[in-house]
């Protein structure tokens, strides 16, 4: 029971991970200029990357509740 809960962790812990690295790239790219139709399509990816940093953040909580 004690791994599958350390594996379940460190699964969220990339996620989270994954999905920070994700939105810190596409924010990267929007200070670039790059156009309005680029940014227009950065923005949306942005918005996504923070709901799924949010989502990740929250699945890391509800399997431990003491993580940031």
């Amino acid at each position: 029971m004690h791994d599958h809960l350390e594996m379940e962790l460190a699964r969220a812990r990339q996620r989270v991970k994954r999905a920070e690295l994700f939105l810190t790239r596409a924010n990267e790219l929007l200070e670039e200029d790059r156009g309005v139709g680029i940014s227009l399509a950065l923005c949306c990816r942005i918005r996504s990357g923070q709901k799924r940093v949010a989502e990740a953040r929250s699945r890391l909580r509800q399997i431990d509740p003491t993580a940031p």
